[in-house]
Order: structure tokens, then C-alpha cells, then sequence
């Protein structure tokens, strides 16, 4: 809550919080506004200077149809979608896990970073929303290295870990769901890379705050988007 928010009995004055959403939704207004950066000029210079030049066009058009979407909040910054590439690319990645997708934008940037032949398992509990995704990823020709699950987090990811061959088997994992379960889904999800593979958290610099405890297994924090989490299996 800002400072100068008003507290009546306790409570968030109901005007003041209103105030203050819109507020909220002035800075940072584009699709994909998540930044930790305090000013607008600056976050929309990176953004037309570096991002938006190299997106993709079947990326930008998904972009441009989920800011139309009520839950458009939940959406990849374009800016982060292109740190995950590089990551992908980096470390050279040919299989990947992808823990809430929303209508794909996180998903495309790393199918589009893929080569050929790699695979994404995909998990969310709404198909629906996925399913908007799913015409911008035929149009970029990487529909088919996408696995697409729908259920509980926890539920498939215990299933995945039934079958021996997933055990330590995938290069890199990206999570974008549930922050209350990140601790969870990184005890499963730690046992599904390979040693040296990757695991990103968004999100957990929530709006400028610590969205997870100091005590966490996070080492490496990147102030991308809401902040991503990065970290790699030693062993």
C-alpha cells in the first residue's frame, strides 16, 4: 500500500484503492507493461528500441490479442518473452517444461527458440485460454514442439515423475503459476531437469516487493519483467 493511501478502521479506504489501481494501470500501460522500472519513458525506450523491433511477428499479434483478454495481467512482458529465448538458446535447450501458460506468449518465445526437433511439455489448468495461443503458434510454425497438459500443477507434475525417463531429463523449466506453490513445484520440478539444466521463477519481485522468503532455494534473482528466478541443478 502506497503512503498515501488512506486506512479507515484498518481497511483500505475503498476510494483510495480504486485511486490507486488506476494509477496502477497508468504506468507501464502497454501489453506486457511488467517492469520494475519507475519510469515510463524509459521502459517504452527499451521497449521500441530493442524489444519490440526484434519480436516476431506471430508473437506480436499474440500480444496484441491479449491485451484485448480481461486476464491480461497475467501476460509475459515482451521483454522478458526475449530474455527467455536467449536463455534457451544459451543453453542450448532441446527440453523444456512450461508451468502456466495463459494464452502462450512465454511459450511461443521458447518454442521459437527451440530447434526443430525440440519438445515442450505445457501445463495449465485452462485449456481455453491456451487455445487463443494456439493460432499465432501454427502461424509460427512451432505448434507441433508443444505438448500442451491440462490439469493441477502438482498433479501432472507427479505424473511425469512416474515415468523413470523424465527424471533428470529436461534442459530447462519455466514456472508462471501459483506463487504459493513455488516451493512445492520446485521439489518436483529440480528432479525433473538434468544436472546443469535450468529452472526459471517469474514473478518473484512482485511489483518491486520479495514475493518468497529470504530462506528460499533461490540464488540468482533477475530484475526482468516482475523478476525471474533463476536456478540450475548441481546435482
Amino acid at each position: 500500500m502506497s503512503a498515501a493511501t488512506e486506512v479507515t478502521n484498518g481497511q483500505q479506504d475503498p476510494k483510495s484503492r480504486q485511486e490507486e489501481e488506476v494509477g496502477k494501470k497508468g504506468r507501464h500501460s502497454a501489453v506486457g507493461h511488467k517492469s520494475l522500472l519507475q519510469s515510463d519513458a524509459l521502459f517504452q525506450y527499451i521497449l521500441e528500441t530493442s524489444v519490440y523491433p526484434r519480436e516476431p511477428a506471430p508473437l506480436q499479434e499474440l500480444r496484441e490479442m491479449t491485451a484485448n483478454h480481461p486476464w491480461n495481467l497475467m501476460t509475459t512482458s515482451a521483454d522478458e518473452g526475449q530474455f527467455l529465448m536467449l536463455l534457451v538458446k544459451l543453453i542450448n535447450a532441446k527440453n523444456t517444461l512450461e508451468l502456466g501458460v495463459y494464452t502462450g506468449y512465454s511459450l511461443l518465445s521458447t518454442a521459437l527458440a527451440l530447434p526443430e526437433d525440440g519438445k515442450i511439455i505445457a501445463m495449465d489448468i485452462h485449456r481455453q485460454n491456451y487455445e487463443l495461443g494456439v493460432p499465432f503458434m501454427k502461424k509460427a510454425g512451432v505448434h507441433h514442439k508443444i505438448d500442451f497438459r491440462e490439469g493441477q500443477g502438482l498433479t501432472l507434475l507427479e505424473e511425469l515423475m512416474q515415468d523413470e525417463k523424465n527424471l533428470g531429463f529436461f534442459d530447462f523449466a519455466f514456472v508462471d503459476a501459483d506463487k504459493d506453490n513455488y516451493l512445492n513445484y520446485h521439489e518436483r520440478i529440480i528432479k525433473l531437469v538434468k544436472v546443469g539444466g535450468l529452472i526459471g521463477y517469474d514473478n518473484t519481485l512482485w511489483n518491486g516487493s520479495v514475493a518468497t522468503p529470504d530462506d528460499t532455494p533461490y540464488p540468482n534473482m533477475v530484475p526482468v519483467g516482475d523478476g525471474i528466478t533463476l536456478c540450475r541443478r548441481i546435482q
